[in-house]
């Protein structure tokens, strides 16, 4: 009776890890899928496209719409602009948040409710585009590459994560014992905590590169044309490619050929934009799982 209970409970076990597997491998193509897509359409004739003929592989395969993407001048220094601006605006973050939520751990810190209750209210309520814009304009920061990363450098909620990684996964006797062997607070701060939250240092660096390659908006907003990241040179290449009278009486074509090439850079340029952060993600996947889960609430 016990073999035949173990060997039901087994091909229970093993149907409902089929199941998950399934599920999973379904969730990866809804996922997975619509990036292939547009890596496929970037290197197929968009009339193709159109008539539904590519699926897996490139119909009408064509590096057009790469040509004029890497021809453009402001390619390459965007390009660099994105990772000085990501580079710069990361380190700064982490710092900020590192200086702002290893304090709020502490239980002894005078204030320390206030201080949370007042950075959780930012959560929640902003003065807006406008207001926000004034004050960088009266500091002196539009134009500066500054404004990229001071109006928002310590996000809440990243802040809220890290502060209960310190305190959740950083045992309070150890910073005593470091302490009691004469290490002062701020090396005890460099040689202890830093060292033992490198997972959720690795989640919060992820974080940050992400949204400061992506952004477009803040730069468009502040930096007024002049050294601008990459999204926003994307941006501005597929505004210019937009098809107008003018444009098209220039091109071999007209219309259809005008058309044809928005559509390819439409593509190519996701695929550009897209490709350094889907290269650098892996390597800091396993220290992003572990940091995360780490930094989560616990109950």
């Amino acid at each position: 009776m016990t073999a035949i209970n173990k060997k039901a409970r087994g091909m229970s076990d093993k149907t409902s890890e089929a199941i998950l597997i399934g599920i999973c491998a379904i969730v990866l193509l809804l996922v997975a899928y619509p990036l292939y897509y547009v890596v496929v359409a970037s290197f197929s004739d968009p009339y193709e496209v159109y008539a539904g003929k590519t699926f897996l592989l490139p119909s009408g395969f064509t590096l057009e719409g790469y040509k004029s993407v890497f021809l453009n001048d402001g390619i390459v220094s965007g390009f660099f602009n994105s990772v000085k601006y990501t580079v710069i605006g990361t380190i700064f973050s982490v710092v900020m948040l590192y200086i702002t939520a290893y304090p709020l751990a502490q239980k002894d810190l005078p204030g320390r409710k206030f201080i949370s209750l007042f950075f959780l209210i930012t959560m929640y309520f902003g003065g807006g585009l406008v207001p926000t814009y004034l004050v960088v304009k009266q500091t002196g920061l539009v134009g500066s590459m500054w404004s990229l990363f001071l109006p928002g450098g310590v996000g809440v909620g990243n802040m809220i994560i890290v502060r209960n990684y310190f305190q959740n996964s950083i045992p309070h006797d150890l910073l005593e014992a470091s302490r009691i062997d004469g290490c002062s607070k701020l090396r005890t701060f460099i040689k202890v905590v830093i060292p033992l939250s490198m997972p959720i240092l690795a989640v919060m660096v992820v974080f940050s590169m992400v949204a400061y390659w992506n952004d477009w908006f803040t730069a468009l907003i502040y930096l007024g044309g002049q050294g601008s990241p990459l999204p926003l040179v994307m941006r501005n290449i597929l505004i210019k490619s937009s098809a107008t009278a003018s444009q098209a009486s220039t091109i071999s074509g007209g219309y259809a050929e005008l058309n044809k090439l928005t559509e390819l850079l439409k593509f190519c340029s996701m695929i550009v934009a897209a490709l350094p952060m889907l290269i650098v993600y892996p390597f800091v996947q396993k220290y992003f799982e572990k940091g995360f889960m780490a930094g989560a609430v616990k109950g």
